[in-house]
């Protein structure tokens, strides 16, 4: 196997133990459950959401919306953003909207959640390029949903202030301009990633155990049935999967471009790609579609781009057959749907649709 970014290293693949294990081994659903449950439980006990508070409301587009904080145990507090019909008059099912990684630090939440304010210029170009100029957990509220975007670890109300970044990492990056703050927290990644293996921990597992405490809050309110599901572009749908994967009062999960096999990254797009992707804590055997898939019989939905610039397409489609393998192991091949779309990395309007209308079936909105 080449690899055009390891270039003259490329035969250290052949030398090494993991992509071939990959190739010849797909492990036991409950094996890959108990590999991502200590994987995650690394980062500390679940508690829930402590002093929860409501920021502000509004109302908006037929919505109503709650602006909310919380803390997870450290760091500084959460904000995320509950969404609902204006019109409700019950208890409706929860959807988890999670944001994407994008590269784009600097807002978390603000990426796929609208208040009645107008959202910042960077925003709207983020939505032009990713979600066809959709905010996708306004329109997913507004179709009979509870829906609650929360920051995670790295990112909003949660990402490192620059002025506390190290010099070599923050270099000219001036506090107050997002896309050189952006830039630096790339950076920062990878420090972080290192604090969290003296920590005894992965990114991944901080991220995962703060969405944990987002769909605790969220099973929580009064306006919520016991009927629940998570959603996510990218870095979101590496959350979903993740999540996913480690709770069993999750209905359903979606995920939209975050799906490959390793070993098809290994030609150019492992730069590409988050920590949170690749938890060092993951034996040789276990793949990504092997994380996903675990919690079989489980609806789960998978949404790839054919042109997606961070997985190649016979990745994606090798992920879906083994995908597809572990849920007829689990004699629930109609609970795993795939779909293909046309294009580059994106969740547009059509893919947006087919979500959508997956949703409202597993989680029986009339």
């Amino acid at each position: 196997m080449s690899s055009t970014h390891l270039g003259v290293y490329s035969d250290w693949i052949e030398h090494a133990i993991a992509p071939g294990v990959r190739e010849s081994a797909q492990p036991a659903a409950e094996q890959v459950r108990e590999i991502v449950r200590r994987m995650v439980s690394t980062a500390g006990e679940n508690d829930g959401p402590s002093d929860a508070r409501v920021e502000r409301r509004w109302t908006a587009d037929g919505l109503v919306g709650e602006e909310i904080s919380y803390s997870v145990g450290f760091g500084p507090r959460t904000r995320a953003r509950v969404l609902k019909p204006a019109n409700a008059t019950g208890p409706l099912p929860g959807v988890l909207a999670l944001h994407g990684h994008d590269g784009f630090k600097y807002y978390g939440r603000e990426k796929i959640a609208d208040t009645d304010e107008e959202p910042a210029a960077e925003v709207r170009a983020l939505r032009e390029q990713y979600y066809e100029g959709r905010a996708y957990a306004n329109d997913l509220a507004a179709q009979g949903y509870v829906v609650l975007a929360p920051d995670t670890f790295c990112w909003g109300s949660r990402r490192f202030p620059l002025t506390e970044m190290p010099s070599q990492i923050r270099q000219d990056a001036v506090d107050g301009d997002a896309a050189a703050y952006n830039a630096a927290a790339g950076r920062h990644e990878h420090l972080v990633e290192k604090y969290c293996t003296l920590l005894g921990t992965t990114f991944a597992a901080v991220v995962a155990r703060e969405d944990r405490i987002a769909l605790d809050y969220l099973r929580g309110r009064d306006d919520t049935t016991d009927r629940t599901a998570s959603i996510g572009l990218s870095g979101g749908g590496c959350r979903s999967a993740l999540l996913r994967a480690t709770s069993s009062d999750l209905t359903a999960a979606v995920v939209i471009g975050m799906m490959g096999t390793y070993n098809s990254l290994l030609d150019q797009n492992v730069v590409s790609h988050t920590w949170m992707l690749m938890p060092r804590m993951f034996p040789p055997q276990v793949d990504w579609s092997d994380v996903a898939a675990c919690q079989a019989p489980a609806p789960l939905l998978v949404q790839y781009n054919r042109q997606d610039e961070l997985f190649p397409l016979g990745g994606e489609e090798a992920a879906h057959e083994r995908i597809a393998t572990h849920y007829a192991a689990a004699g629930s091949s109609a609970s795993y749907v795939g779909q293909f779309f046309d294009g580059p990395h994106k969740f547009d309007r059509a893919m947006q649709a087919a979500a959508f209308t997956w949703l409202r079936d597993v989680l029986a909105v009339q």
